[in-house]
């Protein structure tokens, strides 16, 4: 999903720009919007992200402050928006994105620059999240949305309402990661210390480097469970993968 779309459907609405032949119904184009930029002043080592009803893309960077650039686009009918702000409230970025109306399609996407060296914690209401290149600690809760992160280096956590979690790459010593409905799908390139992942409603596929033994537990209430790695009850590299309806796997990185 390249930008979240925000539907407000009443009196059928999209049938209502056909019946009454209204102009600027359709479909919205976040990336041929144009570019906002703006820098946020900040000072000290953990940024909170509250979002909502938008894409987020995060960065490190060699920058003294918080860096934003967002794009947005849509169309409403008997409405107000598309709508959007930002501010800094001390260590918490606020993004907001909104669409009021009877019949509407909103979209947006925020990409955001983080100092090296600050810890990164996200709240995001509606929208795909990813994050690529951090060391220091990242934690990423999205209700409706997909999470996808890359070469993170420090400790990692996620979760999602409705939405997949997973991580490309990486070497945290310790993640977690549970999704309610949406699978979990985490590559780890060096030998962690604790591995959590787990999803109510979906599969969990734990990839771990070989040249260790790991302490595994896993399972499924309904679902296959294989566990290919090397294993140790006494390990301290501790592997646990669940799932209460969906298939567990926990093997060795190609």
């Amino acid at each position: 999903m390249t930008a979240h779309r925000i539907r407000t459907l009443l009196a059928a609405g999209g049938a209502v720009c056909v019946a009454l032949g209204v102009t600027g119904c359709g479909s919205t184009d976040v990336e041929g919007a144009p570019v906002e930029r703006k820098n946020f002043a900040f000072q000290g080592d953990a940024l909170t992200i509250d979002s909502d009803n938008s894409d987020l893309e995060l960065v490190p960077g060699d920058v003294p402050d918080v860096r934003v650039t967002r794009q947005v686009d849509g169309w409403v009918f008997l409405g107000d928006g598309p709508e959007a702000s930002w501010r800094m409230e001390g260590s918490k970025l606020v993004l907001r994105v909104k669409c009021n109306a009877v019949a509407s399609n909103c979209g947006a996407r925020h990409t955001v620059t983080v100092p090296r060296g600050v810890a990164v914690t996200v709240r995001d209401e509606n929208g795909d999240v990813t994050a690529s290149g951090f060391t220091t600690p990242l934690t990423v809760t999205s209700d409706n949305g997909d999470v996808r992160v890359r070469d993170q280096g420090g400790p990692l956590e996620l979760r999602s309402d409705n939405g997949d979690l997973q991580l490309v790459s990486g070497t945290p010593k310790t993640l977690a990661a549970s999704s309610e409905n949406g699978d979990v799908a985490l590559t780890v390139r060096t030998a962690p210390q604790k591995v959590d992942a787990h999803a109510e409603n979906g599969d969990v596929d734990v990839r771990l480097p070989g040249g260790a033994r790991y302490a595994v537990t896993s399972g499924s209430d309904n679902g296959d469970v294989s566990v290919d790695v090397p294993t140790d009850g006494g390990s301290a590299h501790k592997v646990s993968a669940r799932s209460e309806n969906g298939d567990v796997a926990v093997r060795t990185v190609n």
